[in-house]
């Protein structure tokens, strides 16, 4: 007979699953908060509460404070889908099988049965959308199902870009408004709910003032059109100014994207008479100058250049969680720069949309942040 410090160990009786369910929800959620996005994310299968909790304020709040990253995503904007964003989520790297909605946000549809509301722009976990039949703007947080409306400064206001900037306590909305013969700027600050009206700007901006603007270092900063250069608008002061370092030969077109504070990005067709043979990625330099970052590979590239059909009006960029997303208004798809691998790629087209889809693609930085005030 086998001494008993030698027997092998009896196992450990498994744990009752029934245990789950007489669990208190917060216990529960508390516990499900420790996990890893991508295991929580292969539990939702199992359970409808699980999948439920993917866009619930007390879980999301005990998930960050956790210290597991929360998921972000990039939300499609598209007139097939009404009043509906398909989302993908940036982490899994994956289509989710469910879309945000207005129809808790929303005041309504117009009485012609189309959509009463445009999305613009997006910052922080907010959104910044126009309501022309109540000539106002809306303000939401899909995560707290939280809005505002926001009254247009003027009546008429015909506006030609719109940039929503999350600062350090609420927002600001800039507004490039053209009325009669007079071009103006108008800024919104969440904190005073009023809005300040600014000068003209078209000595320093030129004609091309309808690509949206780059916040960075507490300034908004614009393309213009060839002959290329950069002009910016300080958000406090109101003042234009034209910078003066030179930009990279050849250019064909040119964006800007920034991640917020730290750096500022140039991406660029490069080439003649108006053709891009190569698109190439730049970044400010300390000493004000631009540093070539990375090309685009070639074959990458004669794809973007032929679905653009060399019409870079419909091209534009913004920043995603260390991603640089070049897109196309008449593309499905995005080609994005993953700037810490420094690698290229393309994000498939949205699955639930129809074979033949239309024009006008918008997409946006969806991070959703619980406590984002509106």
């Amino acid at each position: 007979m086998m001494p008993n410090s030698l027997q092998s160990p009896s196992r450990l009786p498994e744990m009752d699953p029934a245990i789950w369910s007489r669990l208190p929800e917060e216990l529960l959620e508390h516990v499900l908060s420790f996990l890893p996005l991508k295991t929580f994310l292969s539990l939702r299968s199992t359970c409808k509460h699980f999948k439920s909790l993917m866009f619930a304020p007390s879980f999301i709040s005990k998930y960050t404070t956790s210290g597991s990253p929360f998921s972000s995503f990039l939300l499609l904007s598209h007139p097939q889908f009404y009043q509906q964003f398909p989302l993908y989520d940036s982490i899994v790297g994956s289509w989710r099988n469910l879309a945000l909605s207005l129809s808790l946000l929303l005041p309504g549809t117009g009485s012609n049965g189309s959509p009463s509301c445009t999305l613009l722009s997006s910052s922080n976990g907010l959104f910044c959308f126009s309501l022309p039949s109540s000539c106002s703007f809306l303000v939401c947080n899909f995560l707290s199902k939280s809005s505002r409306i926001v009254e247009f400064p003027s009546h008429p206001f015909a506006f030609e870009s719109v940039v929503f900037v999350s600062m350090p306590f609420g927002y600001k909305i800039f507004v490039l408004c053209s009325k009669f013969s007079s071009n103006s700027v108008f800024v919104y600050d969440s904190k005073f709910h009023s809005w300040k009206k600014f000068d003209r700007f078209e000595p320093i901006l030129g004609d091309n003032y309808r690509q949206e603007g780059v916040f960075f270092k507490g300034s908004l900063y614009f393309t213009t059109s060839d002959p290329f250069f950069i002009v910016c608008f300080d958000l406090e002061s109101g003042k234009w100014e034209r910078l003066d370092n030179e930009l990279p030969g050849d250019l064909t077109f040119v964006r800007l994207v920034s991640d917020g504070e730290k750096k500022l990005y140039l991406i660029g067709g490069v080439g003649r008479n108006g053709i891009s043979r190569s698109m190439k990625l730049w970044e400010l330099g300390d000493g004000r100058n631009w540093i070539e970052v990375e090309r685009l590979p070639e074959m990458m590239c004669k794809k973007f250049v032929s679905v653009c059909y060399h019409n870079y009006e419909r091209v534009y960029c913004f920043w995603h969680q260390g991603m640089i997303c070049v897109c196309c208004y008449t593309w499905p798809e995005i080609l994005y720069y993953k700037v810490s691998r420094r690698t290229w790629h393309w994000l498939p087209k949205c699955p639930s949309l129809p074979e033949k889809w239309s024009c006008g693609f918008r997409w946006f930085s969806f991070v959703p942040e619980l406590y984002a005030l509106v």
